[in-house]
């Protein structure tokens, strides 16, 4: 059985040369993260050339994903690179202080407008909510806390704040920057980090366009604010992540799991893709085997529906990158074995469709979930119509035929879809059938004899043209 869930995996210092990445790929591998917030330029246009070249030598297109650092609030510096909080003491947070002047009584703060955005008795949480602070003074840029729960803290910890509220504008001067790279290096997924609403996303989208961009656009859901106006940034994005870090941080964990369940749900419902991450396998950085509770976890999401599940630093600093992705391919194969549809389909039967390509695609699949074919294909200029194909749970694959390199890659992130390099340019039209058989027999992906579904325009070349659906029987004249 074809793995439908796709695999994100992260890049670094663990995952950096050709070999390590090749047998990544092979591991199951669809789309690799370049994390802006590290690394450099050349380090990317590195990485992104050999994960091209991979793509040519096993023909299997890998999709690339950016990730923009974004407007997260961090503390300073310690002279002595760091200071022990201690419950019930004072320490103070002061946007006016230089770098290196922080001590165990305060630290500066990159954020020079924190004290406007907050008020006495406000909670703030420190290094992923290891340390919580309760406001009770502010003069000028120092605001005075209480330490509620103390520990050790190092330079340059974020800084959260629950009920949300932190105003900082959606892109840095280092965005603005990555985001030209992003579009020179032809990035597939351009991931927006601590996004709040579709102003902000439609404002990068507009920044992206001008600079060439032609990635689709991700908005990390990991702000209280976000979470609330999740409708329209699903709206106005083509991709959502549920970043569970900091959204666990800010929203509360006991609700996280919840949040994680109906964000996926909505996501999928308005026909968008959406991926899961944070700490899937964090076990694995240093371990040969993941926890049963990570194993639950992953499970949890891909029985879920979301599209593709998230290895941050497990791939990226960890011991074991390509053995982690194979566990997370056994994981999501073994719960996609329990989360088979009943081989009938309700989804959206009271809705009308908007345009033709989504009638076939939804045709589509309520024929495959009551018939026995053993695949569907898909001509198709942009992936539109495999993408509204993948919303309906189904067993049976999605091979994706298109021309295009771009598309190729942007299916890699589509649930239950197959990307397939194959163009009719010179074939005779009468004979496109036979060649469509000819190539999927030659990858083996059907056998002869087998009822496929097959979808395509009548114009190709043609982005949102598909008009027909035939079942067709694979099979080549003598």
């Amino acid at each position: 059985m074809l793995r439908r869930t796709k695999i994100i995996a992260t890049l670094g210092p663990s995952s950096n040369d050709y070999k390590t990445l090749e047998s990544m790929v092979k591991a199951g591998m669809n789309v690799a993260r370049l994390n802006f917030s590290h690394s450099q330029r050349k380090e990317h246009l590195k990485l992104i050339e050999i994960l091209r070249q991979i793509s040519k030598d096993i023909d299997s297109e890998i999709g690339i994903l950016a990730d923009l650092q974004g407007p997260k609030i961090r503390i300073k510096s310690f002279l002595s690179g760091k200071a022990l909080l201690s419950p019930s003491n004072k320490f103070f947070l002061d946007t006016s202080l230089d770098e290196l002047d922080g001590d165990e009584f305060g630290v500066g703060v990159d954020y020079a407008y924190l004290h406007r955005d907050i008020n006495v008795n406000d909670k703030l949480l420190l290094d992923d909510g290891k340390i919580k602070l309760r406001v009770e003074e502010i003069r000028g840029t120092r605001i005075y806390t209480e330490i509620l729960v103390g520990g050790e803290l190092l330079n340059h910890k974020g800084i959260n704040m629950p009920a949300g509220g932190l105003s900082m504008p959606i892109m840095t001067d280092k965005d603005r920057e990555d985001i030209v790279l992003a579009a020179e290096l032809n990035i597939d997924f351009l991931a927006v980090s601590f996004v709040k609403d579709a102003k902000e996303i439609n404002e990068i989208r507009s920044f992206y366009k001008e600079a060439g961009g032609q990635g689709k656009i991700v908005a990390k859901i990991e702000r209280t604010e976000a979470y609330y106006n999740i409708d329209e940034l699903i709206d106005a994005s083509d991709v959502l992540m549920v970043a569970r870090g900091d959204l666990g941080i800010e929203m509360g964990f006991a609700e996280l799991t919840g949040i994680q369940k109906e964000i996926i749900k909505k996501t999928r419902r308005k026909n968008k893709v959406v991926i899961t991450a944070t700490e899937m396998m964090q076990s694995m950085i240093h371990n040969q085997s993941p926890t049963r509770a990570e194993v639950a976890d992953v499970s949890n999401a891909v029985m879920d529906g979301t599209d593709a599940v998230m290895l941050s630093a497990e791939t990226a600093i960890g011991d074991n990158p390509i053995t982690v992705i194979s566990t997370m391919s056994d994981v999501c194969q073994g719960a996609e074995k329990y989360n088979l549809p009943k081989r009938r389909s309700a989804y959206r039967i009271d809705e009308a469709f908007q345009s033709i390509d989504e009638s076939i695609a939804m045709a589509v699949m309520y024929t495959a979930n009551h018939f026995a074919v053993k695949a569907i294909i898909a001509l198709t200029e942009s992936g539109s119509t495999p993408l509204w194909m993948s919303r309906i749970r189904s067993d049976i694959p999605i091979y994706a035929l298109t021309p295009h390199k771009a598309c190729q890659r942007r299916v890699t992130l589509y649930r239950g879809v197959y990307p397939i390099s194959f163009s009719l340019e010179g074939a005779d039209a009468a004979l496109s059938d036979e060649t469509i058989f000819n190539l999927i027999l030659k990858k083996k992906l059907v056998e002869e004899g087998d009822l496929v579904i097959l979808t395509k325009g009548t114009m190709t070349g043609l982005s949102g043209g598909t008009n027909s659906m035939r079942i067709l029987a694979v099979n080549v004249s003598e």
